[in-house]
């Protein structure tokens, strides 16, 4: 049985107590003040706020002027806006960042449920354990949204009713988007995941005590309805909590573009805490294939999510609708580095390192892969976010490097708590012995 050593809990908490620093840092530091926020850009190196001085400039004469006035003064606020948004904007992306990877193992956890899968019954627990950081995780994304209901911040500007009322379009869509029925859902997509996530485990621990394999059926039967409602809560989410950030655009492709993002870092997730168990004497049975399995998934998943990522992007770019390509200029202009880097980090990174089926068995080449792709991810997160919320005013600095890692040593400390609850491997899954001598 697994022992959460005392180095990895001092760990997550050094961790969670830096980040929680950084955190802090960046809420205190937001400007309160017009004159704060032009401050703040004015002493950028990187030109940001050089577009309002142009503009004015190019105005010319007294009439223009006054107009010009009133347009930077219109865009000083928007700035400001902008600026305050930062430190939200940070805490945002990694809260969501680190629950989706709870989701997405949870997700695949399901599915070798559902398929009754003989490969993957030792890796149960492991999934198990990473899915126990669904609870907290789930809590502190949906405070967040709360508190933007509360118009604590301004992350999702259909939430502000003076937008909505000079905008016809979101007008048009105030159906759905409205705070209480945005929380009503919020509310039921976390309840469905956290049942199912404590009530599957139960029957598997209860699996290990039982004389027969009805709990084992019980839990097959739950898995594949799951399914059918995560797959329908998981779209709405990713509407929801992603795209609502820009109202004004939409993609039919979201949400699966979404699900393989969540979906390759879970997997990767589970591989990485797999062979680390492993190389403590801790998963005896666990083998090479097992590993060389999930890096296959990582591999596949991350051709899945390029497929999806240019499918979308292609469309919209070549049909050059003005409300649909903006969403693609705006990141191409504004965000160069994290948009373009993302793309390498999570297709050609993947590709290079795990195409060939050796290097897949090798751990170190596996963990070293998984990095890549969890950064890719945390790109390509940050790429979803920061365009609507902060715009051209983003970096990456002490409140988002603060976020990673406070939600990093939060999510170590409830995974590997979880892991220490119980022994690692399943004792009466029908298909152990399988998994046990699985090899590929």
């Amino acid at each position: 049985m697994y022992t959460f050593s005392n180095k990895l809990k001092i760990g997550s908490f050094i961790l969670m107590a830096v980040g929680f620093l950084g955190i802090a840092i960046g809420f205190i530091s937001m400007p309160s003040t017009v004159e704060e926020a032009k401050a703040i850009v004015a002493s950028h190196d990187d030109g940001h706020g050089a577009h309002a001085t142009e503009t004015h400039a190019a105005t010319g004469g007294h009439g223009a002027d006054a107009h010009g006035g009133e347009h930077d003064a219109s865009h000083d606020e928007h700035v400001l806006h902008q600026l305050r948004n930062k430190p939200w904007a940070a805490l945002y992306v990694g809260a969501f960042f680190f629950f989706m990877i709870s989701l997405g193992v949870l997700a695949f956890y399901a599915i070798q449920r559902a398929a009754q899968a003989g490969w993957s019954p030792l890796l149960f627990r492991v999934m198990e354990g990473i899915t126990a950081y669904l609870v907290p995780g789930g809590i502190i994304v949906f405070v967040i949204l709360v508190m933007s209901v509360l118009h604590m911040n301004h992350l999702f500007v259909w939430m502000d009713p003076e937008v909505v009322a000079h905008d016809e379009l979101i007008q048009g869509k105030s159906g759905y988007l409205n705070p209480t029925f945005f929380l009503i859902r919020a509310a039921i997509f976390l309840g469905g995941w956290i049942f199912y996530r404590q009530y599957s485990r139960k029957l598997s621990l209860q699996q290990d005590e039982a004389n027969d394999n009805a709990n084992f059926k019980l839990n097959f039967r739950w898995s594949a309805g799951f399914l059918v409602f995560y797959l329908v809560s998981e779209s709405m989410m990713s509407w929801d909590w992603i795209m609502s950030l820009d109202p004004h655009w939409f993609s039919t492709l979201f949400g699966w573009y979404v699900f393989a993002s969540m979906f390759v870092s879970g997997i990767t997730v589970i591989a990485m805490v797999t062979i680390y168990l492993k190389s403590k004497g801790l998963l005896p049975d666990v083998n090479d294939s097992h590993i060389h399995d999930l890096a296959k998934f990582m591999f596949g998943i991350s051709i899945f999510w390029t497929y999806l990522w240019f499918s979308q992007f292609m469309l919209i770019w070549y049909s050059n609708i003005p409300e649909e390509v903006t969403y693609y200029i705006t990141r191409i202009e504004d965000f160069k580095l994290p948009f373009f880097g993302m793309i390498a980090m999570n297709f050609l990174f993947p590709v290079l390192l795990l195409i060939n089926s050796d290097y897949k068995r090798i751990n170190w080449f596996v963990v070293l892969g998984g990095i890549v792709i969890l950064l890719g991810h945390y790109l390509d997160i940050f790429n979803m976010v920061m365009p609507a919320t902060v715009g051209d005013q983003w970096s990456i600095g002490i409140p988002e490097i603060g976020a990673v890692l406070f939600f990093a040593g939060l999510f170590i400390f409830f995974v590997f708590r979880a892991l220490a609850t119980v022994p690692l491997q399943p004792k009466r899954n029908p298909f152990i012995e399988e998994s046990r001598h699985f090899h590929y």
